[in-house]
């Protein structure tokens, strides 16, 4: 194939682990293609795309552009219409713009890892495109009802009509009372920017037997995973998340299918693991 160009977009930006992942798979796979990244805010995001040429494969976003980057495209799945969230476009060579959500598959095979199988009750801090994807997989995971703490009670909107779509009960409280609300949930989750501070200790009952997902990955460990760590608590790392999504990513780069193992993936993976372990 010839020289192709990708890039992962958002802003901040420069703290993204994507293009070692990306390099590694693609430099494996003997692809002479160059993934890096670009700083990029929202109302920046469509002439960023409508100006790049046809040497340029595919782009990830990062926060705050996931729900722009659906809006830009043409053609997206199950996931993306769900979440209303992208983070990655395929620019096809007919024109089209083809947008998927990895994220989604990313978390459920982090939880999978964890040792989740499945769950009744979870609570999630945040309510963003994350959460909602978060809240995505933890129904294909059995979740029937959902706690959202988040730090501005009137921006639950949107996961609330998820939740609806869903056939998920959904109660919103507010981040400052998240000790309160943990005890009971078999998986609790962190979907908040970087930054945002977890200034309570969360109960040791809860950390002891729930699942901790947070997506925090640079640096690690995030706040949530913080506390679980302290105790042996199970993890879902957000760097599993990132990896699991990123390779999901590659597929789609690769074949234009989300779905379709690569012929070599458990070397990609391992190469990409290896680039992540190395950050």
């Amino acid at each position: 194939m010839s020289r192709r160009r990708l890039a992962v977009l958002g802003h901040p930006v420069e703290h993204s682990l994507s293009p070692l992942l990306h390099s590694a798979a693609y430099r494996h796979l003997g692809l002479d293609w160059v993934y890096d990244r670009h700083d990029v805010r929202e109302h920046e995001l469509q002439g960023f795309v409508d100006g790049l040429d046809r040497s340029w494969l595919g782009l990830s976003a990062t926060m705050p552009l996931k729900e722009e980057l659906y809006r830009l495209a043409d053609e997206w799945d199950d996931a993306v219409a769900l979440t209303g969230a992208a983070n990655t476009l395929l620019l096809a060579d007919d024109g089209r713009r083809i947008a998927r959500n990895t994220d989604v598959a990313g978390i459920e095979r982090s939880l999978r890892d964890a040792g989740l199988e499945s769950a009744h009750h979870a609570v999630i801090a945040g309510a963003g495109a994350t959460a909602r994807s978060v809240l995505v997989a933890l129904d294909g995971l059995g979740v029937r009802s959902v706690t959202v703490a988040v730090r501005e009670p009137a921006r639950t909107g949107a996961i609330t009509a998820l939740a609806d779509e869903l056939g998920l009960e959904l109660d919103a409280v507010r981040l400052a009372d998240l000790e309160h609300v943990v005890e009971g949930a078999e998986v609790v989750a962190w979907t908040l920017p970087n930054g945002v501070a977890l200034r309570q200790e969360l109960p040791f009952d809860a950390r002891t037997t729930a699942v901790a997902l947070d997506v925090t990955y640079h640096p690690w460990p995030g706040p949530l995973a913080a506390q679980w760590l302290a105790v042996g608590g199970r993890v879902a790392s957000g760097r599993d998340m990132l990896l699991h999504q990123a390779v999901r990513q590659v597929r789609f780069f690769v074949s234009g299918q989300t779905d379709s193992p690569l012929g070599d993936e458990a070397g990609v993976e391992a190469a990409m693991r290896a680039a992540l372990d190395d950050a």
